[in-house]
């Protein structure tokens, strides 16, 4: 995989800066292989996204995933500390089945994934989520990990941010 080619494709379509941040963070990171390990992420390097950051480790029987650490913006989205959570604990409402996908989509593809969603839990429906996977490889092969950022506005306010980035 030629990560500057996809890298630059990628980006483009990221419209939260701090996405577009941790993106390139993590694209240095990974020094030309396909994706970093959990070992070169260092949260001292990103201090003012970690709000918004969370470690969402793959379970060794590949069909589970675990929230390793949750930064406290998610804390205050979910009304309650998520870290040590599995995926299916969430209450996603009728997004159970887009959220296993996203989730599993950058997993098993081995490469970034982004998206927008409107209600991203039960009763937060007046918010617009930019979520943002990466993954993360000890082996350099298989993912073991996610890195996430996920960040929320009022969907009030997300109008003005799309135009913004499309211009």
């Amino acid at each position: 995989m030629d990560l500057g080619t996809i890298g630059s494709a990628f980006r483009a379509q990221l419209i939260v800066p701090e996405q577009r941040q941790l993106f390139d963070y993590w694209l240095e990171q990974a020094k030309g292989r396909i994706m970093p390990a959990r070992a070169d992420i260092s949260p001292a390097r990103i201090p003012r996204l970690l709000a918004g950051i969370s470690l969402v480790e793959i379970c060794p029987d590949s069909t589970r995933c675990r929230f390793r650490l949750a930064g406290t913006r998610l804390r205050e989205i979910y009304d309650r500390e998520i870290t040590g959570l599995h995926l299916e604990d969430l209450d996603w409402g009728d997004k159970q089945d887009y959220w296993h996908a996203a989730y599993n989509r950058a997993i098993a593809e081995a490469k970034p994934a982004q998206g927008v969603l409107r209600g991203p839990v039960v009763h937060k429906e007046h918010l617009i989520q930019y979520w943002l996977k990466l993954p993360l490889s000890s082996d350099g092969k298989v993912v073991d990990m996610l890195l996430c950022h996920d960040h929320f506005m009022p969907a009030s306010e997300a109008a003005p941010m799309l135009l913004a980035a499309s211009g």
